[in-house]
């Protein structure tokens, strides 16, 4: 995100405020996300929480209860559709919703329909600047659907009509667990790297591996790779 800052005029303090909570597992990046957004006095908006993982993130939001959660979609657990799941109950409660808006530097229909069915009210990509992103999670707060540019599209023709097909058959064959695991080999990192970076050992990792070379029919990672790269999922 750009340095900027959502202020109001002639120097007053914000008119609102809103309760938020960041889930990303980068660390610099929540920071980043803390001092372009979270000057409360200037913008509004108070960061009660932050997380990293799934666990962490239902552990958050359950104890603090934030108007808004700014929901990575790949997580170390399950990734941003677990926590939209486990969160159901908060984002149904009629008194004080939980709403979530994601924010990720994917920008694949497979991510976004993904957390729009789980219960998100919009998307929007690290590329936004920071007075763009305080205005998406007041608009969310408000109960509005919030899109960057061209993402809108691909929930409108998932949404279009209620037979619509699945946006990836073999897709759909896969667990959340063994997209994660796609994607990180399709990025290069070494299945020591990938069972640090979901929390889980190696032989499971090299048993999700096979899961969807099986599932896919490929011969090995590097068609794995060739697959993932043409459907945008690196």
């Amino acid at each position: 995100m750009t340095e900027q800052s959502a202020q109001t005029d002639q120097g007053q303090g914000p008119e609102r405020h809103v309760r938020v909570v960041l889930v990303d597992d980068h660390r610099m990046f929540r920071t980043g996300v803390q001092a372009e957004i979270g000057q409360t006095a200037t913008t509004g908006v108070e960061v009660v929480g932050e997380a990293a993982d799934v666990d962490q993130a239902v552990t958050v939001i359950t104890a603090t209860r934030p108007e808004v959660v700014l929901l990575d979609v790949h997580l170390p657990g399950g990734g941003g559709v677990e926590v939209l799941r486990r969160c159901a109950p908060l984002m149904a409660d009629a008194e004080r919703p939980v709403r979530f808006l994601a924010l990720s530097v994917s920008d694949a229909a497979e991510d976004v329909i993904g957390v729009i069915r789980g219960g998100a009210r919009g998307y929007v990509t690290k590329t936004i600047t920071g007075a763009d992103l305080v205005n998406s999670v007041f608009r969310v707060q408000d109960g509005d659907a919030v899109f960057s540019p061209r993402l809108a599209g691909f929930v409108l023709d998932a949404f279009a009509s209620t037979d619509a097909p699945p946006v990836d058959e073999d897709m759909d064959r896969l667990t959340q667990r063994e997209r994660e695991v796609l994607r990180l080999i399709a990025r290069g990192y070494a299945y020591k790297e990938i069972a640090k970076q979901l929390f889980i050992s190696v032989k499971t990792v090299e048993s999700h591996v096979s899961a969807v070379l099986r599932k896919l029919q490929l011969s090995n990672r590097h068609e794995l790779t060739r697959w993932a790269t043409a459907r945008r999922l690196v």
